[in-house]
């Protein structure tokens, strides 16, 4: 359950619209990580090499791949004053070194800050809780719009 330190649910206050992307072609899990660092550069001013460094840091420390066709890559960036959020749905799913080997198409990419830290750690624990989900996973893969898949990860926990 959120915190009383956030006023609305802590997914929904890190991922506006237009960090979500639905249908990119990556090709290949570097790639995937390019575009995550473009669209959070778009829309938050962080450097996509900033991003895409950091991802690819701790993808190389052990894959993000919780399985059943989701990842979850983040990272900790210095100076980064708030959480940031994007979601990303893969056109055809990629090898993400998943536990359970199999690709992934379902995407969220987070970047926190070094300190505090419990805040990230209850989003990542928001969304693996809700990518476990079945139906979940279902409803997000079958959203129309960027639009209707916010409005699913907004309402987690």
């Amino acid at each position: 359950m959120p915190s009383g330190r956030f006023a609305m649910n802590p997914i929904a206050a890190i991922l506006p619209e237009s960090r979500i992307l639905l249908g990119l072609e990556a090709g290949s899990k570097k790639r995937l990580l390019e575009e995550a660092g473009l669209l959070i550069e778009a829309t938050s001013g962080i450097d996509r090499l900033l991003v895409f460094d950091t991802l690819l840091a701790r993808e190389k420390l052990g894959s993000t791949g919780l399985g059943h066709g989701v990842a979850i890559p983040h990272s900790r960036i210095s100076g980064l004053k708030e959480a940031v959020g994007a979601f990303i749905r893969l056109a055809d799913p990629l090898d993400f070194d998943a536990p359970d080997g199999k690709p992934v198409s379902l995407v969220f990419a987070l970047l926190a800050p070094t300190e505090p830290v419990e805040p990230s750690l209850q989003i990542l624990a928001l969304l693996a809780g809700a990518f476990d989900e079945r139906s979940f996973r279902d409803q997000l893969s079958a959203a129309p719009n960027a639009a209707a898949a916010r409005a699913l990860l907004a309402n987690i926990g």
